[in-house]
């Protein structure tokens, strides 16, 4: 029987996977089966693994609302890549997901003072010139306050 960590991996693995794959992530029920564990053993993980704040479980649910940077719903930052399409969380994590599938992709989102569209591209791990300013008002080591809150909306 593998410990903790080792399923507490390959549950992550099997988010991450499904998630590129299928533009969703799985249930608990799912990775269950793929991994050919129990239920249980998969619901622990979960709730684990949100502990950790490696996944962000939708409020009152086992449903994986994120897998940081990957957004398991739409969100205002589409990112494609030359392996699919795929969202981030926020603008910090939309550059994440161009990282993590190899460093090339574009980043489709808009101004959030004039609405404007705003597209970011990114060759050979390299930001293309873009003409914009980014300012984040709360500082980095807060951004985790409100993961999850009532006050973040999920998509329905």
């Amino acid at each position: 029987m593998p410990s903790s960590a080792e399923l507490d991996r390959d549950v992550r693995l099997c988010v991450y996977r499904r998630l590129l794959a299928d533009g969703g992530a799985p249930t608990h029920e799912r990775v269950a089966a793929e991994l050919g564990i129990a239920v249980e053993e998969a619901e622990a993980a979960f709730r684990r693994l949100e502990a950790g704040r490696v996944l962000v479980l939708a409020p009152g649910t086992l449903g994986v609302w994120m897998a940081n940077p990957l957004s398991a719903v739409p969100t205002e930052f589409r990112v494609e890549t030359p392996s699919g399409s795929h969202f981030g969380n926020c603008a910090w994590d939309a550059f994440g997901v161009i990282a993590m599938l190899g460093g090339e992709g574009t980043i489709f989102t808009h101004c959030p003072d004039c609405n404007e569209p705003l597209e970011f591209r990114v060759e050979g791990g390299e930001l293309q010139p873009a003409e914009a300013v980014a300012h984040f008002a709360v500082p980095a080591r807060r951004w985790w306050e409100n993961i999850g809150s009532a006050t973040t909306c999920v998509p329905g």
